[in-house]
C-alpha cells in the first residue's frame, strides 16, 4: 500500500471531480495545481489544502501556457523513488516534495482536428505538460498513481474509500498500464493528423447494429466525385477491387461483390471488357462495385455501364459528358482513382492483438513457370493461366478461378474444400451459359489429390496452374500426362483469409 499524502491535479474537464476533492480533503492531502484547476478547487472551498504548482518551482506559468508543470521540483517529486538512497538524497538537497497521485487530462486534440479548426488552434492542442505527466507518473507506478482521463476518476474514488486514502500495488500498475494507453492513442493521433489521416466516422459498420470509423487519408486513393458517404463494406470491397485491377495494364474491368470477383475481363477496349465482365455473373453484378483500371471517356460507354443498378464505380478519368450520364442516380458512388501504392505491410486485427505482414505483392510470370508434365501449354493458354492465377490470388481461399480468353468463366469462392471450390466455380459457369472446352483453371494451393484435374478433365479444361509443393504432387501430374492435360507450378502460394 502507499499513502497519498500529496497530489498533483491539473485537468482540461472538470466533471467528477469533487468526489475525489472531498477524500482528499478529509485526509489532509496536499494538492498542487495549476491555472483553472487551481480556481475551481479554489471556489469548492478547498483553500488550506491548496498550494499552486509555480508556488512550488518559484516559476509563473510562461509562453500563453505552454509551460506550467516543467520543472524539477514537479517530475522529481513524481519521479523519485522512494526506497533509493541516491533519489532519497537529491530530493532532500533540492527540496524536492514527493507527488504520490497525479491527476492530469489532456487538451482535447482529436476533438480540435474534428471540429475544422484552424492550423494554430490545433497546435496549440498539442498537450506537452500532461503527457509528459502522465508518462512519469506511469513509469513510477511502484510510488505513485496516475489517473490519465476523467473517466477513471470513479474508479480512484472507489480505491482510496476502500482502503483509506491509500493504493494498492496492482491498482496503481493497472493504472499506469491504462495510462500508456492513453499516451500511445494520442500521440498515434498527432502522427496521423500530420500525415494527412483524418477519423472519419461512417454511417455503420458491417451491420446497421455496429459503429464504425476509418482512420485514414482516403483522397491519397481516390478522389469522390459524385454520390453519398462511403460505407464500412464499400471501403472493404474498395481495397479489394483496386489491388486486383491494379494488376492489369490492358483495359480490365473487374465487378467486385463482398470483396470476391462476380466478373472480370481483358480486352482491347474498355465497353468490351465491361460487356464481358458482365456476363460472367450478371445476377451478381447487380448493386455491385465496379472497376476500370482506366477512363470512362466517351458517351457510348457510359450509357453501356448505366443499363445497370450499382453502388460504386471508380475509374482513372471521366469525360465530362460521360459523368452526367453515370451522375443521373442521385445516391450513385462516383470514384476517381488516384496513383497510390498501398504499402508493403499490411495488418488485421485478430484476438486481443493485430497481424502484421509484408504485404503479397507477387505476380506469377512466366518466367516464373516450372512445367511438370510432358504436354506444355500454348501461347494462348499461358496468357489465360496467368490471368486465373492474378484473379485467383485475389479470391477469398479456398479458391478456383476458371477462364479463358481474358475472361473469367467461373470461380469458387471461400470453400471449406478444394473439390467444393471448383464444383461451385463449373456451377457458375454453366449457369450463364459458357462451355469450359478450351478453358484453364487457377488454384491458390495446391492439389494434394488428382480429384480437381480429373473434375476438370470432364469439363473440357485443358490447362492448370497451381503453387505444387505437395507430397503427392505426383498424382496430379501422372493424370494430367495420362490423359494430355497440362500443368504449370508457381512455386508460390497464394492464400487469402
Amino acid at each position: 500500500m502507499r499513502d497519498i499524502k500529496r497530489a498533483l491535479i491539473s485537468i482540461f474537464n472538470k466533471e467528477g471531480i469533487d468526489e475525489l476533492l472531498k477524500i482528499l480533503d478529509s485526509h489532509g492531502v496536499e494538492i498542487l495545481t495549476t491555472g483553472g484547476t487551481y480556481k475551481y478547487i479554489l471556489e469548492k472551498g478547498y483553500k488550506s489544502s491548496l498550494v499552486k504548482v509555480e508556488d512550488l518551482t518559484g516559476y509563473p506559468s510562461i509562453l500563453g501556457g505552454r509551460v506550467k508543470t516543467l520543472h524539477p521540483k514537479v517530475f522529481g517529486g513524481i519521479l523519485s523513488r522512494r526506497n533509493f538512497k541516491a533519489d532519497i538524497k537529491d530530493v532532500v538537497e533540492y527540496d524536492i516534495p514527493a507527488i504520490d497521485l497525479v491527476v492530469v487530462d489532456l487538451y482535447p486534440f482529436e476533438k480540435t482536428v474534428a471540429s475544422g479548426a484552424s492550423e494554430d488552434d490545433i497546435i496549440e492542442k498539442i498537450d506537452i505538460g500532461g503527457i509528459s505527466l502522465i508518462r512519469a507518473a506511469a513509469k513510477n507506478h511502484d510510488d505513485v498513481v496516475i489517473v490519465s482521463e476523467i473517466g477513471q476518476m470513479s474508479s480512484l474514488v472507489e480505491e482510496l474509500m476502500v482502503n483509506d486514502c491509500k493504493t494498492t500495488e496492482a491498482y496503481r500498475r493497472e493504472m499506469a498500464k491504462n495510462a500508456f494507453a492513453v499516451s500511445s492513442h494520442y500521440d498515434a493521433a498527432i502522427n496521423d493528423y500530420f500525415a494527412g489521416r483524418t477519423k472519419n466516422v461512417l454511417r455503420y459498420g458491417e451491420n446497421p447494429h455496429q459503429s464504425a470509423t476509418f482512420l485514414g487519408n482516403l483522397s491519397e486513393v481516390f478522389t469522390q466525385l459524385h454520390g453519398k458517404e462511403l460505407s464500412y463494406n464499400n471501403l472493404v470491397d474498395l481495397d479489394s477491387g483496386i489491388r486486383l485491377i491494379n494488376e492489369f495494364t490492358e483495359p480490365a474491368v473487374a465487378i467486385i461483390k463482398h470483396t470476391n470477383a462476380c466478373g472480370l475481363a481483358v480486352r482491347d477496349n474498355y465497353k468490351q471488357a465491361w460487356i464481358d465482365a458482365l456476363a460472367c455473373d450478371p445476377v451478381s453484378a447487380y448493386g455491385g462495385v465496379i472497376f476500370f483500371n482506366g477512363s470512362i471517356d466517351t458517351v457510348e460507354l457510359a450509357q453501356e455501364v448505366n443499363k445497370i443498378f450499382f453502388e460504386i464505380i471508380l475509374a482513372n478519368d471521366y469525360s465530362e459528358e460521360a459523368l452526367k450520364i453515370l451522375e443521373t442516380k442521385k445516391n450513385r458512388i462516383i470514384l476517381q482513382k488516384n496513383k497510390y501504392d498501398f504499402g508493403e505491410v499490411s495488418y488485421k486485427t485478430i484476438l486481443n492483438g493485430v497481424l502484421e505482414q509484408d504485404t503479397d505483392t507477387f505476380t506469377d510470370r512466366e518466367e516464373n513457370f516450372t512445367y511438370p508434365t510432358v504436354e506444355r501449354p500454348s501461347k494462348e493458354e499461358v496468357a489465360d493461366l496467368i490471368f486465373a492465377n492474378i484473379l485467383v490470388k485475389h479470391t477469398k481461399s479456398n479458391a478456383i478461378v476458371i477462364a479463358r480468353g481474358g475472361q473469367l468463366l467461373g470461380s469458387g469462392t471461400g470453400q471449406t474444400s478444394r473439390v467444393d471450390a471448383l464444383r461451385q466455380a463449373i456451377e457458375k459457369a454453366k449457369a450463364f451459359g459458357f462451355d469450359l472446352n478450351g478453358a484453364v483453371m487457377a488454384s491458390d494451393a495446391f492439389f494434394p489429390f488428382a480429384d480437381c484435374v480429373e473434375m476438370a478433365l470432364n469439363e473440357g479444361i485443358t490447362a492448370v496452374i497451381e503453387p505444387g509443393g505437395s507430397i503427392r504432387d505426383n498424382d496430379s501430374i501422372e493424370f494430367c500426362n495420362k490423359h494430355n492435360m497440362k500443368m504449370v507450378f508457381t512455386g508460390h502460394r497464394h492464400f487469402k483469409h
